[in-house]
């Protein structure tokens, strides 16, 4: 992953709980390296080994350490530097989660190393759309919940979620129902 994403959890964690909590979780992760260059790629075992150690140091699942940071990211992009990008791709929270992958496909114009997830939304005849995620990496699922959550606050519209249970197929699916 690129440093941007571990940049994100350092952020997040420093803005929540404080720049000796970081140390302890770099540590915990046993990280030679604690700061990141947004723009160079990095080995996906450093961004799992400081989930892992944010679950374990701040006593939260991973599930939930992966959830909040979902949530931080949609804010995070916009402090980056990505807030026009994210404005071009729609006005509304259906347009932007149709036009995802074309984001993707930008944003990995600079970043060549890039290995993005792909969303597909799925209208429903009541409204209500199901997302189907596809990524190489595993269990980041959790983090796609707060991704979505972070949008709502973006896009000012109360969300109700699920999780949809597998259905056999490759990838994660979530019922979204704009409330």
């Amino acid at each position: 992953m690129y440093g941007l994403v571990n940049r994100a959890i350092q952020g997040l964690v420093v803005e929540k709980f404080g720049q000796d909590k970081w140390r302890r979780i770099c540590e915990r992760a046993e990280l030679q390296q604690t700061n990141f260059v947004a723009m160079d790629a990095y080995d996906d075992a450093i961004t799992y080994a400081l989930v892992g150690a944010a679950s374990a140091e701040l006593e939260l699942d991973a599930a939930a350490v992966l959830e909040a940071f979902g949530e931080y990211w949609t804010v995070y992009t916009i402090d980056e530097g990505y807030g026009s990008l994210l404005s071009m791709m729609g006005d509304t929270l259906e347009e932007f989660l149709d036009n995802l992958d074309s984001m993707h496909a930008r944003v990995g114009a600079t970043m060549p190393q890039l290995v993005p997830p792909s969303f597909e939304r799925e209208p429903r005849p009541d409204g209500s759309s199901v997302l189907h995620y596809r990524s190489d990496r595993a269990g980041l699922a959790p983090m796609v919940l707060g991704l979505l959550r972070g949008l709502a606050k973006r896009f000012t519209v109360d969300l109700e979620i699920e999780h949809l249970e597998p259905d056999g197929s490759d990838h994660e699916r979530f019922l979204v129902r704009v409330r």
